[in-house]
C-alpha cells in the first residue's frame, strides 16, 4: 500500500486535511520534521475533525531518521515536484511506493528530489498558476495512485 510522506509541513490545516484524506483511505500518513505547527496545534485537529483516531501517522523529527526508517522498509521514494520529469497519469506507480510531498514554502529539497526513484507532477493548464495547494497536491496524487492500483473499487 503507498504511504504519503510530507517533509517539512508549515501549514496546520493542510496537514489536517491531507490526515483526513489519509483516513479516508487507510493510507500511512509519515510527517518528516521539523515541522512548522505543534501536533496539538488546533488548526490541525480542526482540519482532521474527528478522523484523528483512524490516522495512521508516523512522525520522524528529522530526514535522516525518516531516512533509516524507510531503509528498515523499503520501497521507492516518489516526489511529487512543479519540475517532475512524469505526468503522475503517465507514470506507474507500484504498491510499495512512498508519495513524497515538501513544504507548502518551498517544496521538496534538492536532497530529497536527487534520491527520488522519480519525480512525478500533476498537469496544470494556466501557466501563470505555479501550484497547487499542498492538500489538494496530495489527494490528486494519491487518488490516481489508488486508480492505478485497483484500490478504487
Amino acid at each position: 500500500m503507498p504511504q504519503v510522506v510530507l517533509i517539512q509541513p508549515q501549514i496546520p490545516p493542510n496537514t489536517g486535511n491531507i490526515a483526513r484524506t489519509c483516513a479516508a483511505t487507510k493510507t500511512e500518513l509519515h510527517l518528516v520534521g521539523p515541522l512548522g505547527f505543534e501536533i496539538s496545534d488546533r488548526y490541525l485537529k480542526r482540519a482532521g475533525l474527528d478522523y484523528w483516531p483512524y490516522v495512521n501517522l508516523h512522525y520522524h523529527d528529522s530526514l535522516a531518521a525518516f531516512q533509516n526508517y524507510h531503509h528498515q522498509c523499503g520501497g521507492r521514494w516518489i516526489g511529487f515536484s512543479v519540475a517532475g520529469r512524469f505526468s503522475h497519469v503517465s507514470f506507474q506507480f507500484q504498491p510499495n511506493d512512498w508519495l513524497l510531498f515538501g513544504s507548502e514554502t518551498t517544496g521538496l529539497p534538492s536532497s530529497v528530489l536527487s534520491a527520488c526513484a522519480a519525480t512525478v507532477y500533476i498537469p496544470m493548464t494556466q501557466p501563470f498558476v505555479r501550484s497547487l495547494n499542498l492538500s489538494v497536491s496530495v489527494a490528486v496524487g494519491l487518488f490516481e495512485v489508488r486508480r492505478q492500483l485497483g484500490y478504487l473499487k
